[in-house]
């Protein structure tokens, strides 16, 4: 304490703590930069509030912006197309798992047929993994995007999907008090804020008349959306942090574009020294004068000025190198924003290593991988509902299957793999995680999208079409032994084999495969 508050305390003890208190009060206040009202933060304004009131007032606008850019705006479409093309990319494949191959073959065979656009899509004109992008698409411009399970009665297999975007929920319906339910924003809710129910716009042909919305239950629906609140109940724009900035962009993109438009004119003006006149009293000018209004400057023109009239022409300044580094710097912000590198979304590679890009894949798949994990569980439950229409139908006949859901129900998903940056690499990474047990031969295979037991009998079905010939691929198991490279083995012990299989002949002793006649025949090792 300084002199004075030295004297207030000989004076008045009390005084002098309270005067204390409030010192270290307003030090409290100014512990977080964030928090202060200073000069800087003069016109941050926030206020906390529950994620549907902060939401409600914003989530059409934003929405309406998101597709305006989605119309107009390629910035916005590199970003949508990134994770459309590593989210969903070329779709997924179905591998059940349950303990008989025999129907784990009849169910993918199933799965097969129905992800058909005429089955599996109520109005008929997308297959299933055509809806997986529009879901993506749709959660990343819109916020979400409804999925309606369907029964019907003149499908081989009763059940088909619908699509409803966001807008399509009645947010004007109120459920009646005796329900004891509370609609908002066109989804009923119970007590703990559990969808029990979604209202369905019904649009009429006159575009006047009212129609009552549809109910559907929540058990016939799944909300495709990102909750990051626990109040959350509705959808936001996954693209809401970077509209503005994907705008801007636009905004000067054009301008630049303009300026280099202007710049590329080439225009010739003709200006008189005099005036072209007679001799003498009442001469007047040849022609009228001229006015520039309206008058603009296009490529190629030779224009006239009037006498004694000048130009300026307006020079834009700035360099197209200068819009290049802002253009790839907004580019970066964008992309960190939505948690993905700038290669992602430009598909510019020139500034990048191996290594770099490498470990930007790495770090993009951890993003893609949260998508992905919605994505699936909806996935999830549509097949679990394809599943039991199946086995209503009559198409699959599993004996308790009711009693015993969860274990017929069991199943993965194989995504479809990207090309390797740099295969030889990849493949030697693989090898070694491989010996080393770091990984399953199983895992390779679902990494490479490839079911591990398809994989082995065509590995199976080749190498006994290639002993049939006489050659020998290697590097596979081959005759009971490991082959490396070059047809050597590894010095692992088989016990039987004859010089013209140990020479690469490629015809087994008939002893070493004796009291094995079914797995030689079928090729398995």
């Amino acid at each position: 304490m300084g002199w004075f508050d030295n004297f207030i305390a000989f004076l008045s003890p009390e005084r002098a703590a309270r005067r204390e208190a409030w010192r270290q009060s307003l030090e409290a206040m100014r512990s977080y930069d964030a928090g202060s009202n200073g000069r800087l933060n003069a016109g941050w304004r926030v206020y906390n509030q529950s994620a549907e009131e902060t939401d409600r007032w914003n989530r059409d606008s934003v929405r309406a912006r998101a597709r305006d850019l989605e119309r107009n705006s390629d910035l916005m479409n590199s970003v949508i197309g990134a994770y459309k093309r590593n989210v969903v990319g070329a779709g997924f494949r179905l591998q059940a798992m349950t303990q008989s191959e025999r129907v784990n073959d009849e169910i993918e065979r199933l799965w097969k047929i129905w992800t058909r656009a005429e089955n599996c899509d109520v109005t008929g004109m997308q297959s299933f993994t055509q809806m997986l992008r529009m879901m993506v698409v749709r959660k990343k411009v819109d916020g979400g995007i409804l999925i309606a399970k369907r029964y019907v009665d003149d499908a081989e297999i009763p059940l088909q999907l619908q699509l409803f975007e966001v807008d399509e929920l009645d947010g004007d319906y109120v459920a009646p008090y005796s329900t004891g339910h509370r609609v908002v924003g066109g989804i009923e809710y119970n007590q703990y804020n559990r969808p029990t129910g979604y209202w369905i716009k019904q649009y009429s042909i006159d575009g006047f008349t009212y129609i009552k919305p549809v109910y559907i239950p929540a058990k016939d629906v799944i909300f495709y959306y990102t909750k990051k609140r626990p109040s959350q109940i509705r959808e936001i724009s996954d693209m809401a942090p970077t509209i503005t900035r994907i705008r801007d962009v636009n905004e000067f993109v054009t301008a630049v574009s303009v300026k280099q438009r202007i710049m590329a004119c080439l225009s010739v003006f003709i200006k008189k020294a005099l005036p072209v006149t007679g001799l003498g009293r009442g001469n007047t000018a040849g022609d009228a004068r001229r006015s520039y209004d309206g008058k603009t400057l296009t490529p190629g023109m030779i224009k006239e000025l009037n006498a004694g009239d000048d130009i300026e022409v307006v020079n834009p300044t700035g360099q197209s190198a200068d819009a290049t580094s802002f253009a790839k710097m907004q580019q970066r912000m964008i992309g960190a924003g939505q948690g993905i590198s700038y290669e992602s979304t430009s598909r510019d590679m020139s500034e990048t290593s191996y290594s770099s890009a490498r470990q930007g894949l790495i770090e993009d798949n951890l993003t893609f991988a949260e998508e992905t994990e919605q994505l699936v569980a909806v996935m999830d439950n549509i097949y679990k509902a394809f599943l039991e229409a199946c086995i209503l139908a009559g198409k699959l006949n599993i004996a308790r299957f009711w009693s015993q859901e969860d274990k017929y129900l069991q199943h993965e998903w194989i995504k479809q793999p990207k090309a390797w940056i740099d295969p030889l690499k990849e493949a030697n990474a693989t090898k070694t995680a491989l010996n080393y047990g770091i990984k399953t031969f199983k895992q390779i295979a679902a990494e490479n999208g490839r079911d591990w037991k398809a994989q082995i009998d065509d590995i199976a079905e080749v190498n006994e079409y290639a002993m049939s010939k006489g050659i020998d691929l290697g590097g596979v198991l081959f005759d009971g032994k490991i082959r490396q490279e070059g047809g050597e083995d590894d010095g692992t012990e088989s016990g039987n084999e004859t010089p013209d299989a140990a020479e690469g002949g490629g015809k087994p002793d008939p002893a070493a495969t004796e009291g094995e006649p079914e797995e030689q025949e079928s090729g398995n090792s």
